[in-house]
């Protein structure tokens, strides 16, 4: 197959992609799936379905193995999407998946559903050399991933039938970088009491609005150390409040406030550190301002900063290949988790991001430069043979 038709060839199975609407925790992913699957049966690829816990189906995995013994890579792409937000504010249709002036347009067109088009493409175009390769080739189509959840991921590092990944390249969007790590997280629920009591009474009692308030104040005050991790990483720990809940109505002072609580970690600043910082808030809040019962700690998810070196794979491949076709791209350590961060906590390391230049990813407008695919591909072709030798 020439370039100018592989590229159009990934360029209408994006679109037709972007068309099946995927928004995470809204829509049934079995219609955006179904396009894939089709896709892959329609050229012999060996392929199958991932479900979760429960039953659900969270994504397709495609495994290539190769003639001799050896490591097994994976490229991975969700096709799970942002929700749209107003669509008023769109100058286009969510589901557009359109192609004008060299853009492609559309949610997902961006994140990430060009490079599960362009994965898929690769995994066919390599699939006749197979028996050159040492080890394997996988490529993860996953949902659930913009929840937050990362079903499809969990369902894939789960399945016992699966080969174990040495490592991942994650097709998230962005031409000059490769992003080789991001921050951990540490998230909880913090709960504030308070004894109730009528809004008008003459009696006066400090409700838990006013003391979730002062805990917002003491945790803002905390200052967290900078960018001194010896271990080199560039970014600083972070926390903020992200969600306050409680009260109802207007004549009662409420006794509950639930407080969402995420601190953004690093090597240097890490879960238990995080926790120390919000639990020394909390016994001061409920020193200063007593209540009925102390304030609760709910911690609901960990996951480890990660940060790959240059000469690390998957890592030096993509950079190697990046190198070869005649880019100068720099490694970056992106500020949000991904499924990167998941994939550390597995002990198996990640890249997170070399894609397509991009406007509007999770806000309106979303849409990918079409002019540099060729490159892109090449570039994950190239780093895919570089790491099973074929």
């Amino acid at each position: 197959m020439s370039q100018r038709a592989r590229t159009a060839s990934v360029v209408e199975l994006a679109q037709e992609l972007i068309r099946r609407p995927s928004r995470a925790g809204i829509d049934d992913y079995g219609p955006v799936l179904t396009v894939l699957e089709d896709w892959l049966a329609a050229r012999e690829l060996p392929h199958r379905r991932l479900d979760d816990d429960s039953g659900t189906l969270v994504g397709l995995l495609v495994e290539i193995a190769g003639g001799r013994p050896g490591a097994w890579w994976t490229l991975d792409a969700c096709v799970d999407t942002a929700p749209y937000g107003d669509e008023a504010t769109w100058s286009f249709p969510p589901t557009a998946g359109e192609v004008v002036d060299g853009w492609l347009r559309g949610r997902g067109a961006a994140d990430s559903k060009l490079a599960a088009a362009l994965f898929c493409h690769i995994a066919a175009d390599l699939a006749h050399r197979a028996a050159d390769w040492a080890g394997g080739l996988a490529v993860l189509l996953d949902v659930d991933e913009h929840t937050g959840v990362f079903g499809g991921a969990r369902a894939y590092l789960a399945d016992e039938a699966a080969h174990r990944p040495a490592g991942v390249m994650i097709g998230y969007p962005g031409f000059d970088e490769v992003v080789v790590g991001g921050r951990g997280l540490w998230r909880a629920q913090v709960t504030v009491h308070a004894p109730s009591g009528h809004s008008g009474s003459s009696k006066t009692v400090v409700s838990a609005i006013s003391r979730a308030a002062r805990l917002v104040q003491l945790l803002d005050a905390d200052a967290l150390p900078g960018v001194v991790d010896a271990s080199g990483f560039p970014l600083a720990p972070k926390l903020t409040i992200t969600a306050i809940h409680g009260g109802q109505g207007f004549s009662v002072t409420p006794d509950r406030v639930d407080l969402n609580v995420d601190v953004r970690t690093t090597p240097g600043f890490d879960a238990h550190d995080a926790e120390t910082v919000v639990r020394k808030a909390t016994v001061e809040l409920d020193a200063e301002l007593p209540a009925p019962a102390p304030t609760d700690i709910a911690p609901v998810a960990t996951w480890p900063p990660f940060r790959l070196a240059d000469d690390e794979e998957p890592a030096a491949a993509l950079l190697n290949a990046a190198t070869a076709a005649g880019l100068q791209v720099r490694t970056k350590t992106a500020g949000p988790s991904n499924i990167g961060n998941l994939l550390a906590g597995e002990g198996i390391p990640a890249t997170a991001g070399f894609g397509l230049p991009y406007e509007g990813l999770h806000g309106i407008d979303e849409r990918a430069h079409l002019a540099e695919l060729p490159t892109v591909y090449a570039v994950y072709k190239g780093a895919v043979l570089g790491l099973l030798g074929g």
